[in-house]
């Protein structure tokens, strides 16, 4: 199984990081947080014309894709500048729509989602969790209750999060656009894309929060030498560096492992979430830490992405959640080891 990014992979990830850096991306989470999406909306659409959002959606319906390792590669860079809205939602929601197998929403949705024309929610309604993300603001909610999907006909009020640009809201209403077991297994099938975008996502956050950390002990003296010198710091830094590094790999394999339509993509999605949402949040925590007061205020940018971090953990499936699947992908496998017939050995096996 080939890791490495293919020189065209490291082209699309090096535009789209320039592409962001000149984009201000921090005024625009700011301005997103407040409930101005001008900023934001305008940010989507230079996204869209990168193709971004074209990788989840089919050739037959305006995309490029499904391709799971350029989404894997595309998410990173946002999660890199923290750019806001619900990107992961809009991406599961056109996983959702290509494996409904209805054709009239498809070509409602999919091509405006690849062009960006569209921003939508999806959600996976349950009694703990009631809630899409930029449901307020988006020009659809897809919400699946069960068996169930319907498109919203409104929304609750927006809810407070400890990430401001997370405008969580109740989908109220609506046309029930599909049910039955064809639901179940789209909404299956969204989940495992939406998990790979929040751990490449999260990834990217980690990154931003360590390598604005390390500039920073560079600069801050304590004692007439800079703090980045102590052991105590060095240490605190290679193990954040070491957990992101653990955790990507286990992206890349999660998005092959989806790109293949193999048995093993739940396992392996889930544990790229749990490794990379803890180093993500490990991250966040190293910054606070180490910026001192610094990291408290509002005012310090980097504050948008330490406040990022915990949220990003959880969405799409908790630690506990996707350690859960992980297990469960590995009973099989046990069982199988269990039940296999011993191993023979030819008679000229040396000892």
């Amino acid at each position: 199984m080939r890791f490495l990014l293919t020189d065209e992979q490291r082209e699309f990830a090096r535009t789209l990081d320039g592409m962001l850096a000149a984009s201000g991306t921090a005024t625009v989470v700011r301005a997103w947080a407040a409930g101005d999406t001008a900023p934001g909306r305008a940010l989507w659409s230079r996204l869209a014309a990168t193709g971004v959002f074209a990788l989840a959606v089919p050739e037959r319906h305006g995309g490029v894709g499904p391709l799971p390792v350029e989404l894997a590669v595309a998410f990173t860079e946002l999660g890199r500048h923290a750019v806001p809205g619900p990107l992961v939602e809009t991406v599961a929601a056109a996983a959702f729509l290509d494996r409904l197998d209805d054709e009239a929403a498809a070509a409602a949705w999919l091509p405006a989602i690849a062009t960006g024309d569209s921003a939508v929610s999806f959600a996976l309604l349950s009694p703990g969790a009631p809630y899409a993300l930029d449901a307020a603001t988006a020009d659809g909610v897809f919400a699946v209750d069960g068996g169930t999907v319907r498109l919203a006909g409104s929304t609750g009020a927006v809810q407070p999060s400890s990430d401001p640009a997370r405008r969580l809201a109740r989908p109220l209403g609506g046309t029930v656009l599909a049910q039955g077991p064809a639901v179940t297994a789209a909404a299956r099938h969204a989940t495992h894309v939406a998990r790979l975008a929040t751990a490449a996502q999260s990834l990217g956050v980690g990154r931003t929060l360590l390598a604005h950390t390390v500039a920073y002990v560079r600069q801050r003296t304590q004692f007439g030498v800079a703090i980045g010198s102590f052991q105590a710091v060095k240490h605190r830094l290679a193990d954040t560096l070491i957990a992101l590094e653990f955790a990507e790999p286990l992206v890349r394999s999660a998005a092959l492992a989806l790109a293949a339509d193999d048995p093993s993509a739940d396992r392996e999605i889930a544990a790229a979430k749990v490794a990379a949402g803890e180093a993500a949040y490990g991250a966040a925590l190293t910054a606070l830490h180490l910026h001192g007061a610094l990291g408290y205020t509002d005012e310090l940018d980097l504050s948008l992405w330490i406040r990022k971090a915990r949220p990003l953990r959880d969405a799409w499936g908790t630690p506990a959640v996707c350690r859960g699947r992980v297990l469960a992908g590995l009973a099989p496998a046990r069982a199988r080891t269990r039940t296999a017939p011993p191993a023979t050995t030819s008679g000229n096996t040396h000892p």
